[in-house]
């Protein structure tokens, strides 16, 4: 039988919410063993590459220093100035509301700086060999666990295994730690999917992330770095399932007189910029978020549909909130108290922020003509109520709790 390798945290899971937590503990002074069974993805044309991008707002950008990263990052970053909201729920499908939410409102920053997650893999990877605290083992997954008052046990499938003070559940929706765990999950499905992908346009974006909202989901413009000498956008473009499957199977030139359409004509033409990829939408949240030994972060712990920009900004506070209690009571590192405080500053926030999530996916997929001018009436009322504006952008940027 193989020998047992220590450590003192193992996290399941090398996406970009795994990786994080690694330089993150890594670089305040903790032994890691990070593992993934699938290695990560890091050039923009690879198969497999992930097109989706991830605006980290401001409490993100300050684990990424926090862990060494931020640094690397930065150079490919698109600072987000604005946020735009539009409400195309009109019989025409033209912008019928506009309605623009300025971090300048509420911050010296901006909202948040967007990255390619394909290039925040890359950048993470770097790190993580760089650090000599950090073991991180890509093609190796978790396979058992076994939580103890003293430390976890855990099997990997290379047949190698690993005792750990404490075990970091990063290992997605379908998280086999949190299963092993016995820990459920609460989910609601949508029937809907959303494709992700990069296109090009002749007005630039000026910094401006805009959300444009009819029936069937939002369709999401988010600034990149200019493309072969032209602005840049990444698009999340989330509808009922049937048609998201059809649109990743459209011809090119259909695909994109049709995304122009969708988009309001706000940037003028689209142009596909890269390959097509395609996501399913589910809200989902643990039941508890730790067990012995074990803390679930990320989509173990909570999934929500790509409205807002708050899925990896909802696990980095996960994160920072872990490092934040291992680090005053190092001696406690994994034990049921730190796990309890872990579990109680973080519940309220999650389950609010799942919940208002949903309930803003459900009225952008509203059909009725009433709904569609309720949804256009409410982001009317809320832009033009200063004191509300500010609180929920506030709540949205992560500066003020909800918990």
């Amino acid at each position: 039988m193989r020998d047992i390798t220590p450590c003192d945290i193992l996290i399941s899971g090398g996406g970009i919410a795994g990786l994080t937590a690694a330089a993150a503990f890594g670089a305040a002074g903790f032994d890691v063993i990070c593992v993934d069974p699938t290695p990560p993805v890091t050039e923009r044309e690879a198969t497999g590459s992930d097109m989706r991008t991830t605006a980290m707002l401001q409490p993100a950008r300050d684990l990424l220093e926090q862990a060494g990263l931020w640094e690397a990052l930065a150079p490919h970053a698109t600072a987000l100035d604005v946020m735009q909201i539009v409400d195309a729920g009109g019989t025409d499908g033209s912008a019928r509301e506009i309605r623009a939410f300025r971090a300048s409102d509420v911050s010296d920053l901006p909202f948040g700086w967007n990255l390619p997650n394909w290039r925040l893999r890359r950048e993470m990877v770097a790190r993580l060999e760089a650090m000599d605290r950090v073991d991180f083992r890509p093609g190796v997954g978790t396979r058992s666990l076994l939580g103890r008052t003293a430390e976890a046990r855990v099997g990997l499938s290379d047949g190698s295994r690993i005792s750990a003070r404490l075990v970091i559940a990063a290992d997605g929706r379908a998280s086999p730690m949190r299963t092993a765990a016995g820990i459920g999950v609460t989910t609601r499905r949508y029937g809907q999917k959303a494709l992700a992908f990069a296109v090009t346009h002749p007005i630039p974006h000026q910094n401006v992330s805009t959300e444009v909202h009819q029936t069937g989901g939002p369709f999401t413009l988010v600034p990149l770095p200019d493309h072969d000498g032209m602005p840049s956008s990444a698009v999340v473009w989330m509808d009922d399932g049937a048609a998201s499957m059809a649109r990743m199977q459209a011809d090119v030139a259909d695909f994109e007189a049709e995304m122009t359409a969708r988009s309001c004509h706000m940037l003028g033409p689209l142009t596909l910029a890269s390959r097509r990829t395609i996501w399913p939408i589910i809200s989902q949240y643990a039941e508890r978020l730790s067990a012995a030994r074990l803390a679930l972060i990320a989509e173990a712990a909570h999934v929500v549909p790509p409205i807002g920009a708050q899925g990896l900004n909802m696990s980095l506070a996960d994160t920072a909130t872990l490092l934040d209690l291992a680090q005053k009571r190092p001696e406690g590192l994994g034990d049921a108290a730190m796990l309890d405080a872990y579990h109680r500053a973080r519940m309220g926030d999650i389950r609010m922020r799942v919940t208002g999530i949903d309930l803003l996916n459900r009225a952008s997929q509203a059909s009725s003509t009433m709904a569609r001018d309720a949804r256009a009436f409410g982001l009317k009322t809320l832009h033009e109520v200063a004191p509300i504006r500010k609180t929920l952008m506030q709540l949205g940027l992560g500066t003020r709790s909800a918990g």
